[in-house]
């Protein structure tokens, strides 16, 4: 631990950043300065402790699932290199009866503040709020755009973006988007979207019988759970490397105190997780398998660099350039 400094640990953007990982049954513990996850071996013959390494200082989330327990160390060097670490049900989505995942953020006072400055200085305005709204529903279309035009695997399971169901919805997406004067508006909207997109997929797939449903066994809706999960986690650490709170969303309401999360996870959703729950769920796959694709293309398609991209962008939109010639003194 003497040899690392938090500087050093922080050295990969989190925006480059490659890792994100879901642990269960495990302890997660410090030892010789590093990070470790403790497992029991699965073999009939022996029940030896395994110890494996977590990469922390090129991670950004880490998601605690069933019968996992974490040491006050390991939760001091995850600090310290700038992990999200957020606990959770079986598969990385809510138990029945359990609460959601409750993110546990690192508490640095060293990050930028014109993003969260940016941000207010649009919020409190309705106008200005809707039209941040409208920039992030015409985001995850172009994302949707560049992710389906370009992904092979995508397109030999029918998921084509020029398809004439596909182009129809977007027209009549984008002309409501346009038009809408209200939050509400565009949650009618975006809901009338996804659900054909679910139609889409399932006529791909094979799964003509699919209804989505939150509390579902179907493999379907578990692998759409488990992915928004994981689309959370990459944009609760995106929000909290740029400093700005949760609860400041454009979206999806003022009751919700981390609606922000699902705002940003909105942008690679679709793209993304939506196709490939219906592809594994067709080819049976188990969890691990859907998670590894997931993460896989999150890292193909640079998910996390586009929500960063976004969030900034929308930002710095409304931010006022500070004074150069002001100077700042720590205290």
């Amino acid at each position: 631990m003497d040899d690392f400094s938090p500087s050093d640990l922080k050295a990969i953007l989190h925006s480059k950043r490659a890792n994100m990982f879901y642990l269960e049954y495990c302890r997660v513990m410090q030892k010789d300065g590093r990070v470790l996850y403790l497992t029991e071996a699965t073999s009939n013959k022996s029940k030896e402790n395994q110890y494996f390494n977590i990469p922390i200082a090129n991670t950004t989330v880490l998601m605690l699932g069933n019968g996992t327990s974490i040491t006050q160390a390991a939760m001091r060097m995850l600090a310290q290199a700038g992990v999200l670490v957020g606990f959770c049900g079986g598969g990385g989505t809510p138990l029945y009866m359990a609460c959601e995942v409750e993110w546990l953020t690192p508490q640095s006072e060293y990050r930028p503040t014109e993003y969260l400055q940016g941000w207010l200085q649009f919020w409190f305005e309705d106008k200005k709020r809707l039209l941040a709204a409208k920039t992030i529903q015409q985001e995850r279309i172009s994302y949707l755009q560049k992710v389906w035009s370009k992904d092979r695997d995508l397109k030999n399971e029918g998921f084509d973006f020029n398809s004439e169901q596909i182009q129809k919805a977007l027209t009549t997406f984008e002309a409501r988007t346009a038009a809408a004067t209200k939050q509400s508006e565009l949650l009618l909207t975006e809901a009338q979207l996804t659900k054909l997109l679910y139609k889409y997929a399932s006529n791909n797939t094979g799964a003509t019988a699919f209804k989505r449903q939150h509390q579902s066994t179907d493999k379907a809706n578990d692998f759409l759970n488990h992915g928004n999960y994981l689309a959370y986690g990459l944009a609760a650490s995106c929000l909290w490397v740029l400093g700005i709170p949760h609860g400041f969303a454009v979206m999806h309401g003022k009751t919700r105190r981390g609606a922000l999360v699902f705002d940003v996870a909105d942008l690679i959703k679709d793209a993304l997780v939506l196709p490939l729950a219906f592809i594994c769920a067709k080819e049976n796959a188990t969890e691990q398998e859907f998670r590894q694709q997931v993460l896989q293309a999150f890292t193909d398609h640079k998910a996390l660099d586009f929500m960063f991209d976004t969030v900034k962008a929308i930002a710095l939109a409304n931010h006022n350039e500070i004074n150069n010639d002001e100077v700042h003194n720590d205290a």
